[in-house]
């Protein structure tokens, strides 16, 4: 037997129960992933409360986009794929589960030197960033301004702009400063002054701002610093981006990806695994939790109680 978490209604965590289910099989063309580790992203508790849009709940669903795992059977069709090949899956349905279905173009082999952890946890921040700072044209010689640059799709924003040669400055909370200072960007506090600090900071003028952060304070400061706003995006407000005037990928934006920004997406993973095994990406784990506790690890992500991606361990 395997096991899944599900909701059969919107609301708080508690709608969340961990449920034992038949193993399922691999159907044409593609494979069962045993999963290895889960990432936990804010849009998983943004669907599951109904503050997300989604389709009608007419049967149990499994929350969860992210997860790394072994390929334990793979149907008729699969020929790049085996038995034992160890993955990362990309754009998963009900990855919050000990196994799951995914088709062979939904695999990303997954280096031997990249822990399982790490693996869950690049997706949706990593494939976010990676896609924003380029339709944004970061370059080198940029200057890039990165608001929240100590969430995950921050962190992973931080490490892109820097591998591209541009400059970063980032800002976070207090006790947030020297994590995005390790990471190479120059770091800006949240808080009275907060425009005047970028100024101070940055060593010439902000010519791209990617928003992770949604509050006024962030966007006004922007705004201030950049002109052309066509070179401001956020991840998160994407719901007032037209209102605003501004550059927006998901968040809440009611215009759907590109082709061109879907393909941006899916190239994402091989490039951030390979930087991850040269040593020149990393990943901060947050915490870990039992898949058994998917309720709880929801919590805390939407608490923001841990810096860093979390983790369900589906063999704990």
């Amino acid at each position: 037997m395997g096991a899944q978490i599900q909701y059969s209604e919107f609301g708080g965590p508690e709608v969340l129960s961990y449920v034992e289910v038949p193993v399922p099989s691999a159907p044409e063309g593609g494979v069962v992933v045993e999963t290895r580790a889960i990432g936990v992203n804010p849009i998983d508790s943004k669907l599951r409360s109904g503050a997300r849009a989604s389709a009608p709940l007419t049967a149990p669903r499994v929350p969860g986009s992210d997860a790394s795992g072994v390929v334990v059977e793979a149907g008729a069709g699969v020929s790049d794929w085996a038995v034992g090949d160890e993955v990362v899956l990309r754009n998963a349905h009900a990855a919050y589960a000990t196994h799951v279905v995914a088709s062979a173009a939904q695999l990303v082999r997954k280096p031997a030197g990249v822990g399982w952890d790490e693996a869950a946890a690049i997706g949706v921040p990593a494939s976010t960033a990676y896609q924003a700072l380029r339709t944004l044209g970061v370059e080198v010689g940029s200057v890039v301004l990165i608001h929240a640059g100590s969430g995950a799709v921050g962190q992973a924003a931080i490490q892109f702009a820097r591998n591209r040669g541009a400059t970063v400055i980032a800002t976070g909370g207090e006790r947030n400063q020297a994590r995005m200072g390790e990471l190479g960007a120059i770091p800006v506090e949240y808080g009275p002054g907060l425009l005047q600090n970028i100024r101070a900071a940055a060593p010439g003028p902000i010519d791209i701002v990617l928003d992770a952060a949604g509050t006024d304070e962030a966007l006004e400061a922007s705004f201030a610093l950049v002109a052309d706003r066509s070179k401001i995006g956020t991840v998160v407000a994407g719901a007032r981006a037209a209102e605003l005037g501004i550059r927006a990928w998901s968040g809440g934006n009611p215009l759907p990806l590109t082709a061109e920004e879907q393909r941006l997406r899916a190239e994402a993973y091989a490039v951030t695994l390979e930087l991850m095994e040269l040593g020149d990406f990393e990943v901060e784990i947050g915490a870990r939790y039992p898949l058994s506790a998917a309720a709880e690890a929801q919590r805390a992500s939407m608490a923001g109680e841990h810096r860093g991606k979390i983790i369900l361990d589906p063999r704990a």
